[in-house]
């Protein structure tokens, strides 16, 4: 969610029973426009936050002048502070999934070690361990949740001649009927389904508002919920597969967004719980 809405934007998001209390958001809306300016941002959001057993991560992301490409995490401890989180390389994915299990702790020097049988050397040397810290975890999770659910209206972001993603400022919202159906909403996120589709099925699409996947394709389906909130008056999609990420959007309005609060695991028991 955009940092200059944040304060409205966590009360429509409220009825997931996650916020931030009043020191938090304080905090916030003056570190968030400091770290704007400080790196040049177009825009900065507050991605949400990750709860650990000692401290919580509270992330935000800068958007540069490519809404999808130009993306650069950063986490703090205590909303004053930020630091940005490393890259998500395949290298370091499979090294996380392998090594790191069970509930943040909150600590990003934390260790995760993991044996790795296939790097093995002479036969009086050791096996070699990769070793992992709670920071790259971070990272990979933020990436994951950004890539499986990040989920944005349907023509609220353009893509221009030029291949940028950018916002688009045309957009007035989702009518209230659009607004509660799932194929109003997209992944903000490279498009896989879109490519599988026939020359049909693309020949009636836009190819300025509709490059990317629609949230109702996802298998399984009922991964997601959407509802209606405050007396009618905003949607909320959230994700079955990554509990804790609420997206909504208040219908004739250009008001929308997402935000991430949980545990930071996701949901793999999904396909056996639907």
């Amino acid at each position: 969610m955009d940092a200059n809405t944040l304060f409205g934007s966590l009360d429509l998001v409220a009825g997931s029973g996650y916020t931030l209390n009043s020191e938090e958001r304080a905090a916030l809306q003056t570190s968030l426009r400091i770290l704007k300016k400080d790196h040049k941002f177009n825009r900065v959001l507050f991605w949400g936050k990750i709860l650990g057993l000692d401290a919580d991560y509270f992330i935000a992301q800068g958007r540069g002048e490519d809404e999808m490409k130009n993306r650069t995490s950063f986490y703090s401890l205590n909303c004053t502070d930020w630091f940005q989180l490393p890259l998500a390389t395949d290298s370091v994915i499979t090294m996380v999934t392998k090594a790191a299990k069970g509930r943040f702790m909150g600590d990003p020097s934390f260790v995760y070690k993991h044996d790795d049988p296939q790097k093995q050397g002479a036969e009086d040397e050791e096996e070699t361990a990769d070793i992992v810290t709670e920071e790259m975890r971070l990272a990979v999770t933020v990436h994951a949740i950004d890539k499986d659910v990040s989920v944005v209206p349907r023509g609220a972001f353009v893509k221009r001649h030029h291949g940028l993603v950018q916002l688009n400022r045309s957009f007035g919202g989702l009518s209230e009927s659009e607004a509660k159906k799932l194929d109003s909403y997209l992944h903000f996120s490279e498009p896989k389904n879109l490519k599988k589709k026939s020359i049909l099925e693309l020949a009636e699409l836009n190819p300025a508002i509709d490059f990317l996947d629609v949230v109702s394709d996802d298998v399984p389906k009922g991964s997601w919920s959407l509802q209606v909130e405050c007396a009618g008056t905003v949607c909320v999609l959230r994700s079955l597969l990554w509990l804790g990420l609420t997206n909504y959007c208040v219908p004739m309005t250009q008001q929308h967004g997402y935000i991430y609060i949980g545990d930071g695991i996701k949901n793999l028991n999904l396909p056996f719980m639907i």
